[in-house]
């Protein structure tokens, strides 16, 4: 049986999750922001000893419709979903699906390598895969203090 050190503020963040699961909100945590969108589309992020990916869920976008870009080692995923136009004589009688824009934003970790960036979208998922450097073995270097 392996230990797992205690985090209590995990804890809130994980009921925090999902009290805005239940209320149909969107996930935040410390690393990642929304902007102006309308609605947030959910993501998985996952970590391999070669990359990190994200998958995003994004139904009714059109692939024309979705920007991916990284700027001083922050990630945004922007788009727009568009509401389907309304029909003459047809009355809604509720309206669940969100519409409009989204933008959704994350803190890369300093081992990504931006550069070889790379994303994917079918089906209504996105997945960006985010190569890491290699890491470099560091040697101690003693300093002469004059």
């Amino acid at each position: 049986m392996a230990l797992i050190k205690w985090e209590p503020l995990r804890e809130i963040e994980d009921m925090l999750d999902r009290y805005s699961r239940s209320m149909g909100l969107p996930l935040m945590r410390a690393s990642e922001f929304a902007t102006n969108g309308e609605w947030c589309p959910r993501v998985d992020i996952s970590e391999d000893e070669r990359e990190f990916q994200i998958h995003a869920e994004l139904p009714g976008i059109e692939k024309d419709h979705i920007k991916v870009r990284v700027d001083n080692g922050v990630l945004t995923l922007e788009g727009e979903r568009s509401q389907e136009k309304e029909e003459k004589g047809v009355r809604y009688h509720r309206i669940e699906r969100s519409y409009g824009n989204f933008s959704r934003s994350f803190t890369l970790p300093t081992n990504v390598d931006a550069g070889q960036l790379k994303a994917h979208f079918h089906d209504g998922m996105l997945e960006v895969e985010l190569p890491k450097v290699p890491e470099k073995s560091s040697k101690p270097v003693e300093v002469k203090v004059d």
